[in-house]
Parts: structure tokens; sequence; C-alpha cells
């Protein structure tokens, strides 16, 4: 998809869904708000209290966590949707500049590795 809107979707993770990493299954289907506007990007999770699923910032390869409440898992996405890089990041921290992103995730901390996410996963969106 080239030209992203902020709205909802669903992020399709392959694999079995259980988190044994032995991809035997047609994978799981998350929860995703898709935060494109600059208004929408900008907001992201501040001023919430947690998050069931994921957001999806676009375009982003880099993200902070200053005035959040709660700790998160940041993924790092290439044009084509593959995980490049993920990382757990605790209230009040500037993430990495990823010069290959052109998308960042964001979850609750602990969600992406019970969803088997690591770096060389393709992922797929819905909307």
């Amino acid at each position: 998809m080239g030209i992203w809107r902020d709205g909802k979707g669903v992020l399709r993770v392959p694999g079995d869904g259980d988190g044994d990493g032995e991809g035997d299954g047609d994978g799981m289907a998350v929860e995703l708000v898709i935060a494109a506007s600059y208004r929408s990007r900008t907001r992201g999770l501040l001023g919430r209290d947690g998050i069931d699923g994921a957001i999806m910032l676009t375009p982003c390869n880099s993200v902070h966590t200053f005035r959040m409440r709660f700790a998160i898992d940041v993924a790092y996405l290439d044009k084509a949707l593959r995980v490049i890089d993920v990382r757990t990041m605790r209230p009040g921290r500037l993430g990495m500049l990823r010069l290959r992103a052109r998308h960042v995730l964001e979850a609750e901390a602990g969600a992406m590795e019970r969803w088997g996410l690591r770096p060389g996963v393709p992922l797929a969106i819905e909307t």
C-alpha cells in the first residue's frame, strides 16, 4: 500500500499464533490503529494508559517515550513491512533513528515477543 490514511486495520503476523516460533499455522491477527496524519502521529500513544493491539505511525523512522505513562515495544518496519528491529522502551527515552525504517509499530511492552515479532519477519496489514 503506497498511501496510508488514519484509521483502523488488522496486523497479520505470520506463524502459528501461539508464540513458539514454529510457524505451523495461519499466524495471528492484531487490532491496529493507523496514524498517518501529522496530528495523529504526533499524538501517538501520549495520554493513554495502555493499548489493545498496536498503533502504526507512518511515515516514521524514530520515536520517543517522553510523557508516556507505560513502557512500550517498538518495531521498525521497512517499506515492504518487514521488521528491521524491535526494542522495548521505558517512559522518558529517545529511540534511535533507523534510516531504512518507513513505519513504526508501537504496542504495550511484552506484546511483540508474544506475537513473534523479530527482525526479518514480514508483516501484512488489512485496512
